[in-house]
């Protein structure tokens, strides 16, 4: 812990005065790998200054994951815009993006969960084994130079 201060806001920097007071906990966290100084406001006095950032850590977590969830799977275009038809939109992201990551985790895949993703893509449409796929994918044996079919590479009426 770097610090754990009392705080107001008034004066010209806030917008309304907040009638309460504050707590500030500076703190040394890691995140994603490297130790990041971050300031954390709360007020919540009870929690030490540890577990103050310790929560502010958790839910760093869970704000990168839903970021990847919405960059990955396009959940920002809704197709129903009720409650329902939203809840079962992010239920099915949710479904798939954990269908995903298993099966990334089955086949030892190494490369990132985008390319995850565009090589699920490119191959969707076609009878692939897709465990020999994600396997071989990025080796001396593993060939993605023609997944798109034949019909594909080349306009009607333009054959080659």
């Amino acid at each position: 812990m770097l610090a754990d201060e009392e705080i107001v806001l008034s004066g010209r920097h806030s917008r309304v005065d907040y009638p309460q007071r504050l707590r500030r906990v500076r703190a040394k966290v890691v995140v994603d790998g490297q130790e990041r100084e971050m300031v954390f406001v709360t007020n919540n006095f009870a929690w030490s200054p540890w577990s103050v950032a310790e929560l502010y850590r958790c839910r760093w977590q869970i704000e990168a994951f839903f970021k990847q969830i919405k960059q990955t799977l396009q959940l920002a275009d809704f197709l129903g815009h009720s409650a329902n038809a939203v809840q079962w939109q992010v239920w099915m992201a949710l479904l798939v993006y954990v269908l995903l990551r298993f099966q990334a985790w089955c086949s030892r895949w190494t490369h990132s969960f985008s390319r995850l993703l565009t090589v699920l893509r490119a191959a969707l449409w076609q009878r692939r084994d897709l465990a020999q796929l994600l396997r071989r994918y990025g080796t001396a044996e593993g060939s993605l130079a023609c997944l798109a079919g034949s019909r594909q590479s080349w306009l009607p009426g333009l054959a080659p």
